[in-house]
């Protein structure tokens, strides 16, 4: 039951997140041009205020939509920040190859953060909170673990062949189907809530369904009218502060999207629920890698109008290729349905030390890391190779 002072708290977080989207809303309305900073600032606060209430929203709506369209439809508006910025540069890519690149960058950044600083940052607040320092999973987790495994080996095919065509576009989205398809056979459980969405969550059915219906067409509006002008922001900034634009388009649009969904993971963990947290997260790393990966392609043809693949730079088959040994390390840790906090500083520490070294030769060598690090996990982890095939098992048997 939500105490008043609770309540109090939950609606002074609710006004908050609007008023980060009023100054950018009000610049269009009014149709002002800001300079810079406040040409990237403002519209990625509208993106982050946005993507809180599309968190909010998305939990809250559980407690209505039934569990068969839940787990796609929630998906993908979780997804929506990052997405609507990704496929601003994959559309404007179809029109001039210069955005190409930066297509890649954010789909690289957001699915290198949440394995590299969003698990960590579960566990860490876990650990700090309730002197605990592992996270047990369940076979509940292991229709994620599956996809993400078969979505990571097909991942080292684009680098390979320099492109993301539409042959890619079926395979990713067609593993996102398979996980919706499996996750809505799963025994419902009620929702756990937290924060404004427990508020939301426990109004009454009409005032519910009327809030979380006008947190979506409100955020959904917002990210519309922020997206492109945070895209060019940011490439504009690069210009303007010297700074390389693929560099901020990875690591900067992403941390407008990602923070609202760590923050509510980090919260769930420190009311000592870092199992749900996770699993919030994986699902999450799930969507951006499948659905967001396999939409890039199909946004890339629809914009040119005609099929053709889209291209990959050496710089971008890197990157790929990085983000996919990443993905195979981090869920080589987790095959034994075990998150330790060893494991969780591994991740952590190799992510951040690769943000210095941005040089190719450094790429390739954090690539052979993660990948040396999976193949000795799951030859010397009996443990784990035992719990891979029960897992696969329990999967396909849902």
């Amino acid at each position: 039951m939500t105490t008043e002072s609770a309540r109090n708290r939950y609606i002074i977080f609710i006004l908050a997140a609007i008023a980060a989207c009023a100054p950018w809303i009000t610049c269009r309305v009014m149709h002002i041009h800001p300079g810079m900073p406040w040409a990237v600032l403002t519209p990625g606060l509208c993106i982050f205020g946005a993507a809180f209430l599309l968190t909010w929203g998305a939990e809250a709506a559980e407690v209505d939509i039934p569990q068969s369209i839940s787990i796609g439809l929630l998906a993908l508006i979780a997804v929506l920040p990052e997405y609507a910025v990704d496929m601003v540069f994959a559309w404007k890519g179809g029109k001039d190859p210069t955005y190409i690149p930066f297509a890649t960058a954010n789909m690289t950044g957001a699915n290198r953060l949440l394995i590299g600083i969003g698990w960590p940052a579960v566990l860490l607040a876990y650990w700090w909170r309730h002197g605990r320092s592992t996270i047990q999973l369940t076979m509940d987790n292991a229709i994620e673990l599956v996809v993400l495994l078969f979505a990571t080996i097909y991942a080292f095919v684009p680098p390979i062949k320099a492109s993301l065509s539409l042959v890619d576009t079926a395979v990713f989205v067609g593993l996102f189907g398979f996980y919706a398809w499996k996750a809505s056979q799963i025994e419902s459980h009620e929702p756990d809530l937290e924060g404004p969405a427990e508020l939301i969550g426990g109004l009454s059915t009409v005032a519910r369904r009327v809030t979380v219906g006008i947190m979506f067409l409100f955020s959904a509006g917002a990210i519309g009218i922020s997206a492109e002008p945070f895209a060019e922001g940011i490439l504009q900034a690069g210009r303007h502060w010297g700074i390389e634009e693929f560099i901020l388009v990875q690591w900067l649009a992403p941390l407008a999207s990602e923070a609202p969904e760590f923050i509510v993971a980090i919260l769930f963990a420190m009311k000592g629920k870092a199992g749900v947290a996770l699993r919030a997260l994986l699902s999450s790393k799930v969507n951006q890698w499948t659905l967001l990966v396999g939409m890039l392609p199909a946004v890339y043809n629809l914009s040119a109008g005609h099929v053709m693949p889209m291209p990959l730079d050496p710089r971008q088959a890197e990157e790929i290729a990085l983000t996919a040994a990443q993905s195979l390390f981090g869920l080589a840790l987790l095959m034994n349905l075990e998150f330790s906090l060893t494991e969780a500083l591994a991740l952590a520490i190799l992510f951040i030390t690769q943000i210095f070294f941005p040089s190719p030769s450094a790429r390739w060598a954090f690539a052979g890391i993660y990948l040396g690090g999976s193949i000795m996990l799951l030859l010397q982890g009996r443990e784990r190779r035992g719990r891979l095939a029960e897992i696969m098992r329990y999967t396909m048997g849902k």
